[in-house]
């Protein structure tokens, strides 16, 4: 499906998104860093699984709100209020005041509002696209990202450090752009969008108690569950490259030298190396999500899926191997690997199990996989202190194991669901 072809709500979007994407990756791979260096690593770890624990609650909220009031209401809310959050984050690194708790608490305000968004953002393109193409718009956006993640980490590795105070001002004023545009330029695409006003009048307590009753089919639906319990093993794998690499690499790169010429040679310390990491990861998602999504169509879903998480333990061990800046590249590329797999597959996936008229719940739930990896991501950071790397990476490893053999599992359900389904 070409891009032209898109409805112009996801065409505004993509644009908008883009620009707040790279923005947002200007500081965050160097947040761990941060809260590392200013809580220490034990209290920054268990920091940052409790600011999770709340984005949790709110993904969950945010798919509710987005069937019940509408995708663009929950978007443009969302993206306001990370512009305040920021704004807040600013504050705490400003001229004139410096909390680094504050800013944390800002960070996690953040989390939450961007909780709140992905529920609704990712049901708009299930509400417009057919489920055919739905993998390669879901495909499209993921390159987006990742492009930014290509620029906004070279960009912050000069700014973040430095220009804290200035760069947060822009990240909350990129928000509250985007906020702007997606009211002005897009439609509400919600199929139940006329049942919203009717919730308006009703006390929260009757709405809580839908919304409980609602979150209870979905955890019945066992192929579903399968599905978030694999994910969230394989996601708190994949979270490492914001948590556990960053402080890594800064920690065991002290300055090495990775080319020579003559008497020339080019040095990187730990801080750069993980901004170079980054943008490795970004540019090769950003070259090859759309041409991998395709190529792996042909092959049985339940196969891609558990070779993804396979390629992800192997990366995790070759990361605990080595300090070496080539070995880390090295590494990053079966990483990579692994994520590009099932970028657009896995979101196809959750729009053919969910019912049309829950697709934004099933869209949060299944973005629980995402929010809990995070939530429990963290606790790597502290564990380096008692067990060391090595053995952390091969522990994380061993969890991505096992995402690949529950999703290998879930897929043989599902296949005999659809046999027993099918008219004989």
């Amino acid at each position: 499906m070409k891009i032209r072809e898109w409805d112009h709500s996801l065409k505004v979007r993509l644009i908008g998104e883009s620009i707040m994407n790279i923005t947002f990756w200007m500081f965050f791979p160097f947040l761990a860093i941060y809260f590392a260096d200013e809580f220490g690593k034990g209290k920054a770890g268990l920091l940052l699984i409790l600011s999770q624990l709340f984005s949790v609650i709110a993904n969950l909220t945010g798919g509710y709100c987005a069937d019940r009031f509408g995708r663009k209401r929950m978007m443009v809310l969302s993206s306001f209020g990370q512009g305040l959050s920021f704004l807040l984050f600013a504050f705490a690194n400003s001229p004139w005041y410096d909390s680094a708790f504050i800013g944390f608490f800002a960070f996690s305000i953040a989390s939450i509002f961007g909780s709140l968004y992905w529920p609704a953002s990712q049901a708009m393109v299930a509400d417009v696209v057919e489920e055919k193409d739905r993998s390669d718009v879901f495909a499209v956006f993921y390159t987006s990202i990742n492009i930014a993640v290509v620029i906004g980490p070279i960009l912050g590795g000069i700014f973040f450090f430095t220009y804290r105070f200035e760069l947060m001002i822009f990240a909350a004023l990129t928000c509250f752009l985007l906020a702007f545009v997606l009211f002005k330029w897009t439609d509400e695409t919600n199929p139940r969008s006329s049942q919203s006003i009717e919730t308006e009048n009703r006390k929260w307590y009757d709405v809580l108690v839908d919304q409980v009753k609602d979150y209870h089919v979905i955890v019945r639906d066992k192929i579903f569950m399968l599905f978030i319990i694999a994910g969230v093993l394989s996601a708190q794998t994949f979270m490492q490259l914001d948590l556990l690499i960053p402080v890594y690499t800064k920690e065991t790169i002290d300055v090495q030298t990775i080319f020579s010429f003559g008497d020339w040679t080019l040095s990187i310390n730990g801080e750069r190396a993980f901004g170079v990491l980054v943008s490795e990861n970004g540019l090769l998602v950003a070259l090859f999500t759309v041409g991998i999504s395709k190529w792996v169509s042909r092959f049985y879903a339940k196969n891609v899926f558990a070779v993804s998480s396979i390629l992800y333990a192997v990366s995790m061990w070759v990361f605990g191997l080595t300090d070496w800046f080539w070995g880390l590249v090295i590494a990053m590329v079966i990483f990579t690997l692994g994520e590009l797999l099932i970028v657009g597959l896995q979101q196809s996936f959750i729009s053919v199990l969910a019912p049309e008229h829950m697709r934004g719940q099933y869209f949060a739930a299944a973005s629980l996989r995402y929010t809990i990896g995070r939530m429990i991501a963290p606790a790597a950071i502290p564990l380096t202190i008692w067990a060391g790397y090595f053995w952390t990476f091969t522990i994380i490893a061993l969890l991505s194991l096992a995402s690949a053999a529950l999703y290998y599992y879930m897929f043989i359900l599902y296949g005999q669901q659809k046999a027993e389904s099918s008219p004989r």
